[in-house]
């Protein structure tokens, strides 16, 4: 893959996890998060997509449709993961 379609790539999953942070609001360390999680999902979806044949929006060499649904379900799970609070028991 070129070094431009690794720039794009980086770019625009910045870019969900930003405007995903915009909208959920938090800490700057939810907002790593959620460029973490952007950046994972961009890319296990551009894998997937490539691995499976699945073209949905191709940009160059990029098969962006299927990376923005993968960075969309890696932020979603993501978030709700990270907000679920762990209980004790009684004592």
């Amino acid at each position: 893959m070129p070094i431009p379609t690794i720039l794009i790539g980086i770019l625009l999953s910045s870019v969900y996890g930003t405007l995903f942070h915009l909208w959920r609001g938090g800490s700057l360390r939810r907002f790593f998060l959620y460029l973490v999680l952007a950046w994972a999902g961009f890319w296990a979806g551009e894998f997937l997509g490539w691995y499976f044949g699945w073209d949905f929006i191709a940009i160059g060499m990029m098969n962006a449709g299927v990376a923005t649904l993968g960075s969309l379900l890696f932020l979603f799970a993501g978030d709700w993961v990270s907000r679920i609070e762990i209980r004790r028991g009684q004592e």
